[in-house]
């Protein structure tokens, strides 16, 4: 395993924690925003938000964006 892949690795639940509290808020925010919202179909934008970012950096990255970053 290289270095990198060890790192992330070490780090993956980490990452994931960070994603879920980013999603967390971000739904915590819509529900006092919108306190009548759906919660599921809150949820459910939400995850096609966050999906798109996830795409559009994944662009990026193939695109060489962070080759030096």
């Amino acid at each position: 395993m290289d270095p990198v892949q060890k790192d992330l690795t070490a780090r993956k639940e980490e990452i994931i924690k960070e994603l879920e509290l980013l999603f967390k808020t971000n739904l915590k925010i819509t529900d006092w925003d919108v306190p009548e919202a759906d919660d599921q179909e809150a949820a459910m934008l939400l995850l096609n938000i966050l999906q798109e970012g996830l795409e559009k950096i994944k662009k990026d990255v193939e695109a060489g964006k962070y080759n030096n970053y």
